[in-house]
């Protein structure tokens, strides 16, 4: 039969031809296999389909910026391509399962996009939106702002005494010992023009307090004693005023002292690459007196003209920028930053992201300590409104995308948390090291301090008094009263905790003494030092000193059932006390080192038997005594150990 149309002499089609499923093919595709030369395939020439393909895949964009905590989604935009090929990379060269608004790693994204062939530049979540603040910003919109000024020096060469004469501020009458403990920020008028202060502390164990000061302002002011000289926190200053780059300003104090020498001190400073003006440098030194307040305006003058070279300009219209100065726990305020804002206005109201705490300023407040709805550029002030403590150093940004700021809070929050387990972990060659050092003992701490940057520095202080006998190890810092939990904290770990300017709770206090918990509490950073030292000296084996007690002549031995050999004695010497260590001597040899187990004159037992009196003796497990033995007692007390 033909089909309809066809010619009839036309030939029949050939059927098709359909291959015939083999078993060893069920289930599989059917077709031919490729040949495959096995040799190129171990060197890695051949790879599957998906593999060939994939490395075609080239970003649209060749040059990107990864900021902290971008997204799968995120990454896609910025290569120009769809956020299903980032997710398919992911899943085939580093077999991982990700969303499409999974927070990435930087690292890994970093590696991601310089797979597709893009180059990266990395950048934090402050940096990226300062880096969109400044490019939509202009000239017209900065304006003249104060200077921040950093008084630096030696210890007790009036710094703080300065900055109060100048506040006309009594500071340092409420500083513990008369020393700045922690950075205080402050500001003042002359002829209509504001100068903010930083006043840092000036002992050699807040160094890097003074660093940090250095780091947010315009000018050092040096502040050296003209009766004193160049001191090496004096040096340390000068060192930190370079670093950052900033001019310097010296202020000789204690000119009216009968031996200052002004003199002198400009020479010393001239050995350091410091030469005055008047001889023949560029560097401004004003001889003042804080206590007189000589010569205060001319500083104040200098101040402001050093400002002025500068040419120091803000933008008040952008979100703030600030750089956290000091952070404490206030009991009814909660968590409390001082801040110095450098860029920006910041404003009641405003959201903000500063390090791993994102927060909503509730309350402004100046450095009076009154409540103000805003704070321009160069304006020291304390924020509430903090989720949770910042860190010292930290840098406050407000920020318009909430959902954002956010997500880069959880993603830091993760990563500060994995970094912690990582250092908790215990590794083959670490745990050699511990075996290798068994002679070594720890000290834990956890300290409480009432601010954050004096925990920091307490932290770093007492972990350099470690020695090659005594580690020290910070287990924890923080800010606030001593609660309960620092003491459970110290209880597992065999700690001591460390009270700076706070004191415990009365929960946490019972549960010290419930637990034995050591609880020290101080004011003054050289008790706390010697008190440690004093800890880490109890923490080493202690000497042992045998102390001498008496003797008795053993005259006769009596066997007795359950007890054993019995030792009737005369004492001749001293006191027999019953658990007393003790020796058996025979011919002044000694023949036996135990304990007195049992003490009895006549019928009853006794606890001591002195001079001249008759007792019996019973040996722990020891019954080879015989008449003319001499039992010596004595006891073994632990003498502390030297560092």
């Amino acid at each position: 039969m033909r089909g309809r149309g066809m010619h009839p002499t036309a030939p029949l089609p050939e059927p098709p031809t359909v291959a015939t499923p083999d078993r060893r093919h069920q289930g599989k595709p059917v077709g031919r296999r490729p040949v495959v030369d096995r040799e190129a395939d171990r060197e890695g020439k051949h790879q599957p389909m998906y593999r060939r393909q994939e490395a075609e895949v080239q970003a649209a964009n060749a040059e990107i910026t990864i900021s902290e905590g971008i997204t799968v989604k995120e990454l896609a935009e910025k290569l120009g391509l769809k956020a299903n090929v980032v997710i398919q990379r992911m899943l085939t060269r580093k077999k991982m399962f990700v969303t499409i608004n999974q927070t990435l790693d930087t690292k890994l994204a970093e590696e991601i996009a310089e797979g597709f062939g893009a180059l990266t530049n990395k950048l934090s979540f402050e940096e990226e939106t300062m880096q969109e603040v400044d490019l939509s910003q202009v000239e017209a919109d900065m304006i003249k702002r104060p200077p921040v000024v950093t008084v630096m020096g030696h210890v007790d060469h009036g710094k703080t005494s300065l900055l109060d004469a100048i506040r006309l501020a009594h500071v340092a009458d409420r500083e513990a010992g008369g020393i700045t403990q922690h950075i205080g920020a402050y500001q003042t008028v002359h002829n209509g023009q504001k100068i903010v202060f930083i006043d840092t502390p000036g002992h050699e164990a807040f160094t890097r307090m003074r660093a940090r000061g250095a780091k947010v302002t315009d000018i050092v002011i040096l502040v050296v004693a003209a009766d004193d000289g160049v001191m090496p926190q004096t040096r340390e200053a000068i060192d930190h005023a370079k670093a950052a780059g900033v001019p310097l300003i010296v202020a000789i104090n204690k000119i009216d002292k009968p031996d200052a020498q002004i003199d002198r001190i400009k020479q010393q400073l001239s050995d350091l690459n410091l030469l005055a003006e008047d001889w023949g440098g560029d560097t401004v030194m004003v001889p003042v007196s804080a206590k007189s307040r000589q010569n205060l305006e001319l500083l104040l003058e200098m101040i402001l003209l050093v400002a002025e070279m500068q040419n120091l300009k803000a933008n008040p219209g952008r979100p703030a920028l600030c750089t956290v100065l000091e952070a404490q726990l206030d009991r009814g305020r909660g968590p409390v930053a001082t801040v110095l804002v450098r860029n920006g206005t910041l404003r009641v109201g405003d959201f903000f992201i500063c390090g791993t705490v994102f927060g909503k300023v509730r309350a402004l407040f100046d450095d009076h300590g009154e409540p103000v709805k805003e704070a321009e550029p160069s304006t020291p002030v304390e924020v509430l409104g903090l989720e949770d403590m910042p860190e010292v150093g930290d840098t406050l940004q407000v920020v318009t995308d909430t959902a954002k700021a956010k997500q880069i809070v959880g993603y830091r929050e993760t990563r500060d948390r994995e970094q912690l387990m990582a250092k908790s972990r215990i590794t083959l060659e670490s745990l050699h090291q511990q075996l290798r050092e068994g002679e070594t003992r720890e000290l834990n701490l956890i300290i409480k301090a009432d601010v954050g940057g004096s925990a920091e520095v307490l932290t770093e202080t007492l972990q350099k008094l470690s020695t090659d006998k005594v580690k020290i190890r910070v287990i924890h810092a923080g800010v606030g009263a001593i609660r309960e939990n620092d003491v459970q904290l110290a209880s597992a770990s065999e700690g001591i905790i460390i009270g700076f300017n706070v004191r415990p709770e009365r929960s946490a206090t019972a549960l010290a003494e419930q637990e034995k918990v050591d609880v020290r509490l101080h004011t003054i950073i050289y008790d706390l030092t010697q008190e440690i030292r004093k800890a880490m000296a109890g923490l080493l084996e202690p000497v042992i000193r045998e102390v001498y007690l008496g003797r008795a002549e053993v005259r006769d031995t009596f066997r007795i059932t359950k007890v054993g050999t019995v030792a009737g004695c005369h004492v001749q010497d001293g006191i027999i006390k019953r658990g007393a260590d003790m020796r058996l001597l025979r011919d002044n040899v000694v023949i036996h080192t135990g304990k007195v187990e049992g003490l009895r004159r006549f019928k009853d037992d006794a606890s001591e038997v002195k001079q001249g009196f008759e007792c019996g003796i019973n040996i722990a497990n020891y019954n080879d005594v015989k008449p003319g033995d001499v039992i010596e007692a004595f006891t073994s007390e632990k003498i502390a150990a030297e560092l």
